[in-house]
């Protein structure tokens, strides 16, 4: 099928999860647990639906991620020292080479796609 629309479970962070957590040598504070409802992996592309519990761990990108925040609040902290609140309606992209960390401040949800 050429077009997929998101069904109101998986848009609702429902139907078959993937749990996981951040490796321990990444967390900073907290035990943040994550749920992701993939839709799509091939060819170097990945997208679907993401969603951390509070905490905060360092994360590196070698890859393009596009995000809109559907629920929550979390900041972004740049190894420069930038920092960037994201919230429900923010979209944003983080590119290849990107450092820093991942603070979640309230249960945050996200659809995303990515692009190695």
């Amino acid at each position: 099928m050429l077009i997929e629309m998101l069904t109101p479970a998986t848009a609702l962070g429902q139907g078959p999860v993937e749990e996981t957590r951040p490796e321990p040598q990444k967390i900073i504070d907290g035990a943040p647990l994550h749920r992701t409802w993939n839709l799509e992996e091939r060819d170097g592309l990945y997208c679907g639906i993401w969603e951390s519990t509070p905490g905060h761990w360092t994360i590196s990108y070698d890859e393009w991620e596009y995000c809109r925040i559907l629920s929550g609040r979390s900041v972004i902290h740049g190894a420069d020292g930038s920092r960037t609140e994201v919230s429900a309606g923010d979209s944003f992209v983080i590119r290849p080479g990107f450092q820093g960390s991942w603070e979640v401040l309230e249960t945050t949800r996200k659809d995303y796609v990515i692009r190695l």
